[in-house]
């Protein structure tokens, strides 16, 4: 009986292992639809009694799921009422007439729309039709050098910066649901701007801008956007939505004084956008909501859940740690494994994937360095925001067929800001976390 046990496990472990292989591979490939992957983990899963339902559909508990699904009511709001335009053509409104001033004021406003419109999608679809426009009214048409580098600051900005905001991007809230179920960690909206902003966002939005100007050289005709034209007036809608965002901000910002997750702070929010009256959207608008990237983030907290739970990541750990230069007190030599670590992980399963297998091996990989659990976990950020082609993270291919921008010229610009992100941020992120000393 007990040699039948150890080979039952022993299938399981295999047949979760192929699964996992499989998912993965469809995810990063994006041969079929990735709500269709999602959906093919959950019917193999429980057809082959891989884990409890509990367990297969643990996603749908999760924080993450209901941040992603919140932040979609909010984008749709934000989109539909118009907020988001005048926010984007008013500090556009701004510029000079630089083009650096001009990449660096769409670098910072892609950054700053993160803080109140948690989709990255959603934030795409809305800044690059106001780029083209702007690119045309300075005389950026298509086919110049200046064009295809606006389109990419948004297309970069947007997945990349964003990454230093807890609940401004699906890789954040797959991280951040994973390590909350698996070890009970939860992460607070100011410690973790305090830990990332700094170096990940400021540093390398220079870097980012520094890039586009030098692969992307132009020139702006002289002004350009008619700012002599008021603008209309505020809508009823506008004002309730301005005033709900404004609240939803304050308690992101102040969670750790009140101590409730962004995730119920955001989905409040999401209710309130939807009630009659004192909301801004009808009922119906709910329709219109795009579920497909919150089933892929339930299936994905699912898929690692099952992968713990029937031994695999624990097997998959001390594969990977038997190889990995990982030594206590070595804690350089500990943020440079992890960091690559997290970066070949983005590699292979998309910017998304990564925190789910990374996460599953915190654990082992936090016994291994000899640094604290929530170090190890934090440490991933770095890495999988360090990407280097554009197929790593859907929003920058998103950006690329808006925007017109050919596939050559958005690997090189994703290439060369990689590259910089691996030898040049994650070395000051690490002095940046001795300065707060996050590290021994």
């Amino acid at each position: 009986m007990q040699a039948a046990s150890i080979l039952a496990d022993e299938q399981t472990v295999l047949v979760t292992g192929m699964l996992l292989v499989v998912c993965m591979g469809l995810w990063a490939t994006g041969i079929v639809a990735e709500v269709v992957t999602a959906m093919l983990f959950f019917a193999a899963a429980m057809l082959l009694k891989l884990a409890p339902a509990s367990t297969v559909f643990s996603g749908f508990s999760s924080s993450a799921f209901w941040l992603v699904l919140s932040g979609m009511v909010v984008g749709l709001a934000i989109t539909r009422t118009g907020l988001g335009t005048r926010l984007a053509r008013s500090l556009a409104g701004r510029l000079s007439g630089s083009y650096t001033g001009f990449i660096g004021a769409v670098v910072a406003l892609s950054f700053a729309l993160a803080f109140v419109m948690p989709s990255n999608l959603g934030r795409i679809a809305l800044m690059i039709p106001v780029v083209l426009a702007l690119c045309d009214a300075f005389g950026l048409g298509p086919g110049r050098p200046g064009r295809s580098g606006a389109v990419l600051a948004v297309a970069l900005a947007t997945p990349l910066l964003s990454a230093a905001i807890l609940p401004a991007n699906v890789p954040n809230l797959v991280m951040a649901g994973t390590a909350e179920t698996q070890y009970g960690l939860h992460l607070a909206y100011l410690p973790y701007f305090l830990l990332h902003a700094p170096v990940l966002a400021g540093v390398k939005g220079m870097i980012l801008v520094a890039a586009i100007v030098r692969l992307f050289p132009d020139r702006m005709s002289a002004a350009a956007v008619d700012t002599d034209e008021p603008a209309p007036a505020f809508s009823p809608e506008e004002r309730r939505l301005t005033i709900i965002l404004g609240l939803t901000l304050a308690f992101w910002v102040t969670d750790s004084l009140h101590h409730i997750a962004p995730a119920w702070v955001g989905l409040t929010a999401a209710v309130i956008c939807l009630l009659p009256r004192i909301g801004v959207l009808p009922a119906e608008a709910f329709g219109a909501v795009n579920l497909r990237t919150c089933f892929y983030v339930a299936a994905l907290l699912g898929l690692v859940a099952v992968v713990n739970e029937t031994g695999l990541g624990s097997r998959l750990g001390h594969a990977l740690l038997a190889v990995a230069p990982l030594e206590p007190g070595a804690p350089a030599q500990n943020f440079g494994v992890l960091t690559a670590i997290a970066s070949l992980f983005a590699i292979v399963v998309t910017a998304n994937g990564a925190p789910a297998l990374y996460t599953a091996l915190a654990g082992e990989m936090s016994r291994a360095s000899g640094l604290d659990l929530a170090n190890v976990v934090m440490i991933q950020v770095v890495g999988y925001s360090t990407l280097f082609l554009p197929y790593q993270a859907p929003p920058i291919v998103m950006a690329m067929d808006l925007g017109r921008v050919p596939l050559r010229s958005a690997t090189i610009l994703t290439l060369v800001v990689g590259l910089a992100s691996l030898f040049v941020i994650a070395p000051l992120d690490y002095l940046w976390w001795n300065i707060l000393g996050r590290l021994p």
